[in-house]
């Protein structure tokens, strides 16, 4: 079975105006930032599905017939959908953050629920019980903060600034967990020691576009403006950009994040494929709650180099992104040209996305148009043919084939 899928969109603070509007080719807008749009059945944002003239929330048509996620997906995952697919408008920086593994995501589900937290309280961190693995592709030029840096490369950073210096020496005497602890843990008296030398004697070069945009001085002073942080009310989160990697994603390229991983997504479009979860431990650069001791008994230490995933540019029309390490979801992109025809088997409920063009999605009994912007929800154990009518592409969430 097909049908046609509606998103949902969320109105964060630090998502852009036009952009998704634009893309959807929105006739009417809201005088609200366009920051995400949401497809799949997650319970807080679920999409509606079109069955029979009418639009129906997936989350429930899921509650009344789960078959249509397919036995595979029910055997490992129950009863929901376990994934989300989003579309992302970054215009400020979104919170530094880190996701817990399904058994952390389980204990402080449980644990919060124990303590009568509920769930859209402003200090609830666990909204389910699942981990949130993620990948995103870049739909611009895309900005991030990509993990922890090698030691010796955040200690050579650290050392550039004089203000920074001591925090060198902790970690060269101490341990990189022990002097990120300080910092998350810092009043505004130290972060002031810290970041006040370096916001006055750079916000100049700042203003006349003389920092280079893989320079942490550029982050730091650009997070104030576009988060509106006073020099009296300092965000630790701001000292992070001298720890974590600065990525920079060319449209196309594509970065994996896993349990634990600390990340934030500073300035850019993008596709984002996740497990389905809206758990987040936050780790500065927000208003919104910080909770320390989660933060510091989930974040991964490791340093990394990040691993980007280059733009596809081969010949086959389908293609499938890299995502070994969890079975949650995979993505694959679908190339097309007018009258290409290409067979898709969905062996687990799956939603397809048409990026830019358009296309045919036929069942046989039963066909679907799509535009760019318009998707659908494919169910289990669905044989379908793809079928293009201009150049465009589309991408496609499912489950791993085994």
């Amino acid at each position: 079975m097909i049908f046609k899928l509606k998103g949902t969109f969320q109105h964060y603070d630090w998502g852009g105006e036009s952009f998704i509007p634009n893309w959807l080719k929105l006739k009417e807008t809201e005088d609200k930032p366009y920051a995400e749009y949401w497809l799949g059945a997650h319970r807080l944002a679920p999409s509606l599905i079109e069955f029979e003239g009418q639009w129906l929330e997936l989350d429930r048509v899921l509650d009344k017939a789960p078959k249509l996620l397919g036995e595979k997906s029910q055997g490992k995952f129950g009863d929901e959908l376990p994934f989300l697919l989003k579309i992302l408008d970054v215009k400020s920086p979104i919170s530094i953050q880190i996701h817990p593994t399904a058994a952390e995501a389980k204990l402080g589900y449980e644990q919060e629920d124990e303590m009568g937290i509920p769930l859209t309280a402003y200090n609830r961190v666990y909204k389910d019980h699942n981990h949130k693995a993620e990948m995103m592709i870049a739909l611009s030029d895309f900005w991030l903060l990509h993990g922890f840096r090698t030691e010796a490369n955040i200690v050579e950073t650290l050392r550039e600034r004089e203000s920074l210096k001591q925090l060198a020496n902790h970690i060269e005497r101490r341990s990189l967990a022990s002097v990120y602890a300080e910092i998350m843990q810092a009043d505004q008296s130290q972060l002031a020691e810290w970041l006040l030398p370096i916001i006055h004697s750079k916000r100049e070069d700042y203003q006349q576009g003389k920092l280079k945009l893989d320079d942490p001085d550029y982050w730091v002073l650009f997070s104030m403006d576009s988060l509106q942080i006073s020099e009296d009310k300092l965000d630790a989160g701001l000292v992070c950009f001298y720890l974590f990697n600065i990525v920079h994603l060319e449209k196309g390229e594509s970065v994996y994040q896993g349990a634990g991983f600390p990340h934030a997504y500073l300035r850019g479009q993008s596709i984002e494929l996740m497990a389905n979860s809206d758990n987040i431990i936050r780790g500065g650069l927000t208003k919104k709650y910080v909770n320390i001791p989660a933060l510091l008994n989930t974040i991964d230490y490791r340093e990394i180099t990040p691993k980007i995933i280059p733009a596809y540019e081969g010949d086959e029309p389908l293609y499938l992104y890299p995502t070994s390490e969890i079975d949650d979801f995979v993505m694959q992109r679908f190339e097309f040209k007018p009258f290409d025809e290409e067979k898709f088997t969905a062996t687990s409920a799956t939603i397809l996305l048409v990026m830019s063009g358009s296309l045919y999605i036929d069942l046989g009994d039963d066909s679907i148009y799509l535009q760019q912007g318009e998707a659908a929800f494919i169910s289990a154990d669905s044989e379908v043919d793809i079928i293009g009518e201009t150049d465009g592409y589309a991408v496609i969430a499912t489950l791993p084939c085994e």
